[in-house]
């Protein structure tokens, strides 16, 4: 199985995160993107700061390969009209794809509406511009019943403001890849958060990000149904080699 058509490849380090300067942090940004172009993985996922760089070096290079970013990366918990700006920042730098953080915390106090709204809003200005929405759930800070409550959630406000043939564009998406989890403990898709979010997210698409270290992980994910796999090792997982990267 070809698995590139699949891949996001994932770059979301700050220049602290890397402990890189400026200079040094774009070179590995463009040399991600560069390798997205050469191998025709399915999008370059980069940061909001680098997306009008990497739009610009994939026209420059006549690919088809999309640039996808990340919207209150990476705890969602900034309030709606900040996430709005962000994504409409991104959407005129050239991002086919928005992945917004759900403000899962406020999900867990039952802070329900204001989920909601910020689904519903997201997901219109998405749409409005023909872009592709996720909405990462941190799957890590969830237990199996908020899972299955989140994902069902999401689900709901799509079916019940938008068309059918948009849900393909409305995706559930595991993780980001940040979370700090108690003793080493997986921060990622796993088969049976997977299973999960298939079961309650469908008929929208769910992507796994994180915990796909290798091909026959790649493999097993996508026959389990998910349409993307988000993933700092792409061209490991590609080469069939196990990535060493953390997401």
């Amino acid at each position: 199985m070809d698995v590139r058509a699949y891949l996001d490849s994932t770059y979301l380090k700050t220049n602290q995160q890397a402990n890189l300067s400026e200079a040094e942090n774009v070179l590995v940004a463009k040399s991600f993107i560069e390798e997205a172009i050469r191998e025709h993985f399915k999008l370059i996922m980069i940061r909001p700061d680098r997306v009008a760089l990497a739009k610009k070096m994939i026209q420059e290079a006549q690919s088809n390969v999309l640039v996808g970013t990340v919207i209150d990366f990476s705890k969602g918990q900034s309030d709606l009209a900040t996430k709005l700006a962000e994504a409409q920042q991104a959407i005129v730098d050239g991002a086919d794809d928005l992945d917004f953080v759900c403000n899962y915390e406020a999900f867990k106090r039952g802070e329900i509406a204001l989920v909601k709204e910020e689904i519903l809003k997201g997901t219109q200005m998405g749409l409005a511009h023909k872009k592709t929405v996720k909405w990462i759930i941190e799957v890590a800070a969830l237990n199996n019943g908020q899972i299955i409550q989140l994902s069902a959630l999401i689900k709901n406000v799509v079916m019940q403001n938008f068309k059918e043939e948009q849900y393909a564009a409305v995706f559930v998406k595991s993780s980001t890849g940040f979370y700090v989890t108690p003793n080493n403990e997986p921060n990622g898709a796993t088969v049976e958060t997977i299973k999960i979010m298939l079961e309650n997210a469908s008929p929208l698409p769910v992507k796994a990000a994180g915990g796909v270290r290798n091909y026959a992980d790649a493999v097993e994910m996508i026959q389990l149904g998910v349409q993307r796999i988000g993933t700092s090792g792409a061209k490991a997982i590609v080469d069939g080699a196990n990535t060493q990267n953390g997401y």
